[in-house]
């Protein structure tokens, strides 16, 4: 079983192409941090965003690739609360049956321009 966590103090913006690297390969029960933060905040385009613009692009990259792996049942999503405000936003594979094509193979090429 192969454990990723990006764990690293500064605040870092996951990527949407390192998280579908993660899905191909992950094994049943496999955990991946793919934000640490308050999502619904440093999504924010208001005045009183967290993120600048590249950054808040990407990670709203990567938290609709996370929805979409959990709605295909690839993963399950959690958070768990780490201080005020302060959130670790996890995805958990779930075990595939055998034989089972792999999941990114239903990304449209549209999507992935």
């Amino acid at each position: 079983m192969q454990n990723i966590s990006r764990t690293n103090a500064r605040r870092q913006i996951g990527h949407e192409l390192l998280f579908c690297a993660w899905l191909a390969d992950a094994a049943g029960g496999d955990r991946y941090e793919y934000h640490r933060g308050f999502l619904a905040k440093d999504l924010d385009r208001g005045p009183k965003r967290r993120l600048d613009e590249k950054q808040r692009a990407a990670l709203e990259r990567l938290a609709a690739r996370a929805r979409w792996a959990a709605d295909k049942g690839c993963v399950h999503l959690i958070q768990e609360r780490l201080g005020p405000d302060t959130y670790s936003y996890v995805a958990i594979a779930r075990p595939r049956a055998p034989g089972a094509r792999n999941p990114l193979a239903d990304i449209e090429l549209a999507e992935a321009a």
